[in-house]
């Protein structure tokens, strides 16, 4: 099983589970991981969703070097089918996903890995953790959306040092510039993880995701643009009960005048 899914409550999490392959990302893996998004999508039950690796040594090593190299070696069309256009459909989806996701990187995020945690809202890295954008070394840019985040993440020259050189950086480099919200021990990671999804899940699912979708629609527009996102997502939790209970909470709160 290359991806394993646990439930707990209203926390899903995610693990890759390839560790022998320092869980690289082969296209089954890609495949079954968009199909556990799906899956957590459509069950209301979940509020949030944990992303992590199996073992110490890798969050993700990036996108299984073998069946790239077969997919290049069939040709520029079939490489574009199955190399970007299925790696910007699981960066889309994580940087779309109406849940939030925390990405706890245990390791490496080479490559793909750390396309993902460019796309992923939240992320939280192991004090081991490594990042790198090694497809330069390969003789291409990131295929899975990193030339366009990593940029707009860190800046255009932080971003570009990183793309340029393929030189990895570790986990303090990486909060420190804004790739990660903070570096924890890796025997607390899991739970670092999880106690965020749990200040989070607290708020109701409704703001939650308004939240998500104002932030993510809206950081690459014109100001004015962007605030016309913000408002249609303020409209769209007017009539929900998130809305009305925590006015209502507000408004009892003993000691008020």
């Amino acid at each position: 099983m290359t991806i394993h899914v646990e439930r707990n409550d209203h926390l899903a999490t995610i693990t890759i589970n390839r560790e022998p392959k320092l869980n690289a990302l082969d296209y089954p893996a890609v495949d079954a991981l968009l199909a556990a998004l799906d899956r957590l999508d459509a069950d209301d039950a979940v509020r949030a969703v944990v992303l992590t690796g199996a073992g110490r040594r890798a969050f993700s090593a990036g996108a299984d070097i073998p069946s790239l190299a077969a997919s290049v070696a069939g040709g520029t069309e079939r490489a574009l089918r199955e190399i970007v256009r299925r790696g910007h459909a699981l960066t889309r989806r994580i940087e779309e996903f109406p849940k939030p996701v925390i990405v706890a990187v245990n390791g490496l995020a080479y490559g793909a890995g750390c396309e993902i945690v460019e796309a992923a809202p939240l992320a939280l890295a192991a004090d081991h953790a490594t990042f790198a954008k090694p497809e330069i070394t390969l003789g291409f840019p990131p295929p899975f959306g990193g030339s366009q985040r990593l940029p707009r993440h860190v800046g255009r020259k932080r971003g570009l040092e990183m793309i340029l050189t393929g030189d990895p950086i570790p986990a303090a480099r990486a909060a420190e510039i804004g790739l990660v919200n903070a570096v924890v021990p890796a025997a607390d990671l899991l739970g670092a993880a999880r106690d965020l999804a749990g200040r989070i899940t607290r708020h109701a699912p409704t703001a939650v995701a308004a939240c998500l979708r104002s932030v993510t629609r809206g950081i690459n527009l014109p100001i004015d643009e962007g605030l016309a996102v913000e408002a249609a997502c303020f409209a769209a939790t007017v009539p929900t009960d998130g809305v009305r209970d925590g006015l209502r909470r507000f408004l009892d709160r003993p000691g008020r005048a």
